[in-house]
């Protein structure tokens, strides 16, 4: 008897098709779209709705002063997503099995620990988010939308079960959108080019107010579980068989890095090009993403205000779904053991019911979830940098010299920032830096 063949997934069909490139028989622009993928999941952590909160803020309390910042933290991320992919490449492992295999049994559960506390500070920007986009966007309470948000992010994490290439794709639509969104948003407002050029290259720190929020863009945009779920997504995405082919994927993998977190660095600099068009000369105040659409309406129409939600939407059920995926890749990682789908996304979403049963001001919370997750990038940070840059763990793709050194400067600018924050939390006067 003859049997017939199982249909291919897409997933499937897309390592077939990978296997081909690497082999040489497949080339061309038209065989680059299958390396796409991984990154673009990341960078939904960057243009998440912690992102909105801290670049709104960033616009219209400081213009076009922090442009730098958001500049600086997109090139960290670059370097460090990078890594993480390579990691996953050549070992075959991710970030948080690597450190479960080669640290100390309190080291590694002190890791994880932080960054649980790090998932759950995640998500309650990202489910926060989204819940607000959609309150707005159709005039439901926030527990409505609270709920919407939890029932269709569910639904996309369904999908995860049908291999990568299914999420890959929704994910990257979420992206296109977002971006979309942000494209249409720089025809509308009344950008100053000539300052936000200055504003992206001339570091400036204007009072300790700026400096919270510079953290908190950092800790939006250089996120402790993408750091992690890189090395996730490509550990058996497309394993390599050979040195040759790892030098292949690695290639291909960080360009892919590049182009994805730039597109996501470019949407991040627009939030705040257009909350400073919109909302720094005579709006200063918009502190809360709320105010920030109640005040686009009048001031830059309709339009600009429901094109912005959509964003907003967009980027929460996207970023929580990814959120959701990257704490069971570091539950299992770290531990070795999963929990049901259903539980991992009641257990980092009940925070941020909570914060909206207390009364919390939805916008403070978000802005110092980033904050809080500043704090902990070190953690995924450090384990990266030492693994990526040992011999005995990645072979002839260990770092290079200068690799290496940028990694270790990024890694001690976040931690700097992180010390400056705490003295400036407990009082202790900075030098060169005006009180807020």
């Amino acid at each position: 008897m003859i049997h017939a063949a199982a249909p291919q997934t897409l997933s499937d069909r897309t390592v077939v098709q990978i296997r081909e490139v690497l082999a040489g028989r497949r080339g061309g622009l038209r065989s680059v779209p299958l390396f796409a993928g991984p990154a673009v999941i990341a960078s939904i952590a960057y243009v998440d709705p912690g992102n909105f909160a801290t670049n709104i803020q960033a616009g219209a309390g400081f213009g076009y002063a922090l442009l730098w910042v958001v500049v600086m933290a997109n090139l960290i991320a670059m370097l460090f997503q990078a890594l993480s992919a390579k990691l996953g490449i050549v070992t075959g492992s991710n970030l948080a099995e690597m450190c479960r295999d080669r640290f100390p049994a309190p080291v590694r559960y002190a890791a994880w620990i932080v960054s649980e506390i790090a998932a759950m500070a995640t998500d309650l920007a990202e489910f926060l988010g989204g819940a607000i986009g959609l309150s707005l966007l159709f005039h439901m309470p926030l527990l409505a939308g609270m709920a919407v948000t939890a029932v269709v992010t569910y639904g996309v994490l369904m999908f995860e079960g049908r291999g990568f290439r299914p999420m890959e794709l929704i994910i990257g639509a979420f992206v296109a959108i977002i971006g979309l969104c942000y494209l249409a948003e720089m025809f509308i407002a009344p950008v100053d080019w000539g300052r936000v050029g200055l504003g992206a290259i001339l570091p400036s720190m204007p009072d300790t107010k700026a400096l919270t929020i510079a953290v908190g863009i950092v800790g939006a945009t250089v996120m402790p579980h993408a750091v992690y779920l890189h090395s996730g997504l490509t550990q058996h995405r497309a394993p390599a068989r050979n040195d040759c082919e790892r030098g292949k994927l690695v290639r291909f993998s960080n360009w892919e890095c590049v182009i994805a977190l730039a597109i996501a660095g470019a949407v991040n600099m627009a939030m705040v090009i257009m909350a400073s068009a919109a909302f720094h000369s005579g709006h200063a105040d918009v502190a809360e993403i709320q105010t920030a659409y109640h005040t686009l309406t009048p001031l830059l129409g309709g339009a600009a205000a429901g094109v912005f939600l959509v964003s907003l939407m967009a980027s929460g059920i996207s970023a929580s779904a990814v959120g959701t995926m990257a704490g069971q890749m570091i539950m299992q990682g770290f531990v070795g053991f999963r929990i049901p789908i259903w539980l991992r996304r009641l257990v980092t979403m009940l925070p941020s019911f909570v914060v909206v049963l207390l009364g919390v001001n939805a916008t403070h919370a978000l802005v110092y979830s980033q904050v809080a997750l500043s704090f902990a990038l070190p953690v995924p940070m450090i384990a990266l940098v030492l693994f990526t840059r040992d011999r005995t763990v990645m072979g002839e793709f260990a770092n290079g010299r200068l690799t290496d050194i940028a990694a270790i400067v990024g890694t001690i600018v976040i931690i700097v920032l992180n010390v400056v924050l705490l003295l400036q939390a407990f009082n202790v006067a900075i030098p060169g830096l005006l009180a807020g």
